[in-house]
């Protein structure tokens, strides 16, 4: 029997994994909360333009709440809730707004950037599997409902904790192996954990870099003599926290890697998503992917001095978007 599955979120990653999802899953078991992409969606589907799959238009059920998809359906309760959208704050929090769709059972999918965000989930709803997971799919959300993918798509899962019940991890074997007949490409982990931090190398280094250089990964290293030193330094102080709870898959090398995969980027460089939404003044993943790491780094006693400087900047930016919506004075 199909899973039932309700996505929240519908920007580019989510609307790219519903339409994936969407080629095994029959639709009246697939629902989409959309909230800015809501009109457009409804009225004319999703576009999707990827250089993997081609180009082509699909119409997913779409609501504007997640009281609306809970009720479509009572009888039926959702076996996955995947949450798509950005890990940005907000009251009431993401963990709480899904609870109307959450029955004994349901298994709630961290499609987020960051790390530490499981927490929240974890303790809200402590008997149901919650899934955390790496995604690679560069996409942007061009115009709403709209989506540019080029080839890359890649799914790592795993449960939160690394030793939840043997039924939880069930649950993330069965979503990778629905990924995978669905024609894409995923992996469970037994501990995701290290892919994250993986991951959140290159996001809490060149993510804010870009964002408050106004310059791709590229650009900005070949900017002056001091931007490589300042890119690999910073790197290597989120190395530094992450082997200080025992994740020795990061490491110096890891550093070099990242320097050189940038170095040997197509000019001008990677757009990082941090850039996209600071450069149309939105909101960015500051806490999740910066503020989270900065407070681990405390709890160890890890000395991060560029990191601390850089979080500080970047939330202040991120401050003067909030300012800039509600028409406060930049003065």
């Amino acid at each position: 029997m199909a899973p039932r599955i309700l996505f929240f979120g519908t920007g580019a990653v989510g609307a790219g994994y519903l339409w994936i999802l969407s080629r095994k899953v029959p639709a009246e078991n697939l629902v989409a909360v959309c909230r800015s992409n809501f009109d457009a969606a409804s009225q004319h589907g999703f576009r999707m333009n990827s250089t993997l799959w081609g180009e082509f238009t699909y119409r997913p059920a779409v609501v504007r709440s997640v009281d609306e998809a809970a009720a479509l359906d009572p009888l039926y309760p959702f076996d996955y809730v995947i949450i798509a959208s950005k890990a940005i704050p907000s009251s009431p929090s993401t963990a709480q707004l899904i609870r109307p769709a959450i029955a004994k059972g349901t298994s709630i999918v961290l499609f987020q950037n960051g790390i530490a965000i499981e927490e929240e989930y974890s303790k809200l709803y402590p008997k149901n599997p919650v899934l955390s997971t790496v995604v690679y799919f560069p996409a942007t959300q061009t115009s709403p409902a709209v989506i540019n993918h080029t080839e890359l798509e890649t799914l790592l899962i795993g449960t939160y904790p690394a030793d939840a019940p043997a039924w939880h991890a069930e649950a993330a074997r069965n979503l990778v192996q629905l990924v995978i007949d669905c024609g894409a490409t995923a992996k469970h982990h037994d501990d995701v954990q290290p892919q994250r931090w993986s991951k959140l190398l290159i996001n809490a280094s060149l993510n804010p870099i870009c964002a408050l250089s106004r310059s791709r990964d590229l650009q900005f290293l070949e900017s002056g003599h001091e931007a490589q030193e300042v890119m690999r330094d910073l790197m290597a102080e989120i190395v530094a926290v992450a082997q200080a709870y025992g994740y020795s898959n990061l490491s110096q090398a890891s550093v070099d890697n990242g320097i050189e995969r940038v170095k040997n980027r197509k000019p001008p460089g990677v757009e990082p998503s941090m850039q996209t939404d600071a450069q149309a003044g939105r909101n960015m993943e500051v806490d999740a992917i910066l503020g989270n790491l900065l407070r681990l780094a405390r709890e160890k006693g890890v000395n991060v001095p560029i990191l601390r400087t850089t979080y500080a900047y970047l939330k202040a930016l991120d401050a003067s978007f909030t300012r800039s919506r509600q028409g406060g004075n930049f003065s």
